[in-house]
């Protein structure tokens, strides 16, 4: 019942009203990425959805325009030098991925679940196969994001991914949404460009 109705009519309430209740909000912030970096306020991203559907993702822009088309951040030559000052505190305080809740409006997301992966990252996708965790929503954030984020291997990342899956409720879902406003009021397990320091994940420029 939770799973297949309840999730996504929380979902489908809490993006409607994060959206109503922030859209000021997103006004303020599409201003000074523009005044920063004249250009697209927004970008999009391939990412891995449910039963491994590709669908594109919503951010703010945290790059300059003139950043090297799909390259992979932590490929570029100094790529602190293609990211904004004011993309720079987006990326800190994870405000970057808000516009994902028009994702978690329309079904391609949910608040909480698997994060999504990128479309080339097929170590990750093969090893959540293994743990049922391609067929569910993937998430904003999850069981995996308060246990490590982008500090975690591949194989450890999938593994609690799929530990979500099996434990997935009302409350653990409580759990990982307040684990991660903990953690991301601490700045906690950000490695920019990837994950882990040795696995670094394919991310892709802005571009």
């Amino acid at each position: 019942m939770y799973r297949h109705f309840i999730k996504r009519l929380l979902d489908v309430l809490l993006s409607t009203a994060a959206i109503l209740m922030l859209t000021p909000f997103w006004v303020i912030i599409s201003a000074a990425i523009y005044i920063s970096d004249p250009g697209p306020v927004f970008f999009t991203q391939k990412r891995i959805g449910l039963h491994k559907k590709i669908f594109y993702i919503l951010k703010f822009r945290t790059m300059k325009v003139d950043t090297p088309h799909d390259v992979p951040t932590h490929l570029l030559e100094n790529p602190e030098q293609y990211i904004t000052k004011v993309g720079a505190f987006l990326r800190k305080t994870s405000l970057d991925e808000l516009p994902q809740i028009f994702n978690i409006f329309v079904g391609q997301m949910s608040v909480i679940g698997p994060r999504p992966a990128l479309w080339n990252q097929d170590d990750l996708v093969e090893e959540r196969d293994k743990y049922g965790a391609n067929d569910v929503v993937p998430g904003l954030t999850g069981w995996a994001q308060i246990n490590g984020r982008d500090e975690l291997e591949i194989a450890v990342k999938a593994k609690y991914d799929g530990e979500y899956v099996q434990r997935m409720s009302f409350w653990f879902d409580c759990q990982c949404f307040i684990g991660t406003v903990l953690r991301v009021l601490r700045r906690d397990g950000v490695v920019e460009g990837g994950t882990n320091t040795l696995n670094q994940e394919k991310e892709y420029a802005e571009k």
